[in-house]
């Protein structure tokens, strides 16, 4: 008896208390159950684990690198900078709450294939990072409201939503994904989802008359934004030498100089400045190996994930990744992210000026990554509603949604409120608040009412399926109109 309880007690503490070990296993499982070879079972399940384990590698560089870009801004403008990275606040979270984000990740999709296999809402969930973002970002506000010692009430509580949530945000893009794919094979699942409807939505507004951004031809001399590596490396690189000469003017030279390590000893501005440039490249380098690391985890969960889903939810939709869409509009993808990256400067300008001052909300520092893939893919969504004038527009408030959203994500982050950095994209902002908020009522009141609001989501969501999604409803029908009337004028010419 006492040898078979040290058994469990090393599987649960030794193995499945490890998330690598448990992603890993998780992994093994989904290949076994695809009839994989036993080498393909053992390496699969081995860089899954070894992903997650680069993961937090690379989360210990970019956290070197965040440090003194934070001492940096708090020097110049005695403000709280906040840079908006899912995967870097993941990997910061993992240690305190990887085991139950794990846990979360396993048992909600589980609750999705239930729902998408006995409810009309037909969608399986396959973007695994949003995966592990959402069962990170649930694991913390849902521990942080209920309180020390509630571990398992959470993972219930949080698989129950991360499950309704997976389902209902596919359901809810669904019409506006078929005006931009023109068929209803597949569907958006992408954590963002709020900022693509509401940039179809605006988009439907603005420009019924408006031409495609595809009609256009973009300056090659950007297309180099495209590789995401370069991107964020040279948006950090932009702010740390704004912020280095802006205190080399704001700043007095002996206080400057603690900032950086390394240029205690020196007082020329000749190393504080390239000190500054290192560190900038230091995050470009320690973000390219979580997402390497993240790229292994994805290649080994996913088929796993969507061969167990094809037999369990026969004729569901797969609900990819948000570059799914971006061969759809090349354009309005470049035009969404730079509109979305200035939507992000005014909005940090409101916040430094005005929000917080006035009701101390952080300053939340534009982030290269979700304003690349979210502005993108709102600016394919508003592209496909109300062509430039709907991919600039939604762009533009995709950035300021992004950048509002964390800020109140923040308050209910508990000491990850304090970190610097956060999750980027619309639906961890809206959803991970309101949750976060009901949580903070107790491990009883809480749950309840977090679990109803979840319901709640379902109904509306329930009914949006059957009512407008199952019937073929479009967005902007007249504009649609419109341009198969313009076609017909030009052929007849």
């Amino acid at each position: 008896m006492n040898a078979l309880v040290a058994v469990l007690d090393f599987i649960s503490q030794e193995i499945l208390n490890v998330p690598a070990y448990l992603i890993g296993i998780v992994a093994a499982v989904g290949l076994i159950a695809l009839r994989k070879s036993a080498g393909q079972v053992i390496g699969g399940g081995l860089k899954a684990a070894m992903g997650y384990l680069i993961l937090g590698a690379g989360a210990t560089v970019v956290t070197s690198a965040l440090a003194p870009f934070g001492d940096l801004i708090f020097t110049v403008t005695g403000a709280h900078g906040v840079v908006p990275t899912n995967e870097v606040i993941t990997a910061q979270a993992a240690s305190e709450y990887g085991t139950t984000s794990a846990y979360l990740i396993v048992l909600s999709f589980l609750v999705m294939l239930l729902l998408a296999r006995f409810t009309p809402l037909k969608y399986v969930f396959l973007t695994g990072h949003h995966m592990v973002f959402m069962s990170t970002l649930l694991a913390v506000v849902l521990s942080v409201g209920f309180g020390p010692g509630h571990s398992a009430l959470v993972v219930v509580v949080g698989s129950v939503l991360m499950g309704i949530i997976m389902v209902v945000m596919p359901a809810f893009a669904q019409p506006y994904m078929n005006r931009v794919t023109g068929d209803d094979k597949l569907a958006v699942g992408h954590f963002n989802t709020v900022g693509y409807l509401l940039a179809g939505a605006l988009g439907s507004a603005v420009g019924k008359r408006s031409r495609s951004t595809e009609d256009m031809k973009f300056p090659q001399g950007l297309r180099f934004l495209r590789d995401s590596m370069v991107s964020t490396t040279l948006l950090m690189l932009v702010l740390y030498l704004v912020f280095a000469i802006w205190g080399m003017i704001a700043v007095p030279r002996e206080e400057l100089m603690t900032v950086f390590e390394g240029t205690q000893t020196s007082d020329t501005y000749g190393s504080y400045i390239m000190a500054a440039f290192a560190q900038a490249l230091q995050f470009g380098i320690g973000v390219s190996i979580i997402l390497y690391g993240v790229r292994i985890i994805l290649g080994e969960l996913v088929p796993a994930f969507q061969g167990i889903a094809n037999r369990v939810v026969p004729g569901a939709k797969p609900a990819l990744d948000i570059p799914i869409v971006f061969p759809f509009g090349p354009n309005a993808s470049l035009i969404g992210f730079i509109a979305s990256f200035l939507g992000g400067l005014a909005s940090l300008a409101l916040i430094a000026v005005w929000f917080g001052p006035a009701w101390g909300m952080a300053l939340i520092l534009p982030g290269m990554v979700p304003h690349f893939f979210d502005g993108g893919g709102a600016g394919v969504f508003g592209n496909a509603t109300g062509g430039r004038r709907g991919a600039i527009l939604g762009g533009f408030v995709n950035g300021m949604l992004i950048t509002f959203l964390p800020a109140a994500l923040l308050t209910v982050m508990g000491s990850l409120g304090l970190a610097n950095s956060t999750f980027g994209d619309a639906d961890f902002g809206w959803f991970g608040s309101i949750v976060g908020v009901l949580s903070r009522l107790g491990a009883v009141g809480g749950s309840l009412t977090a679990l109803g609001f979840g319901l709640l989501l379902f109904a509306v969501a329930w009914w949006y399926q059957v009512r407008l999604v199952n019937t073929g409803w479009l967005p902007a029908s007249e504009r649609a109109a419109l341009q198969e009337e313009n076609k017909a004028k030009a052929a007849a010419a």
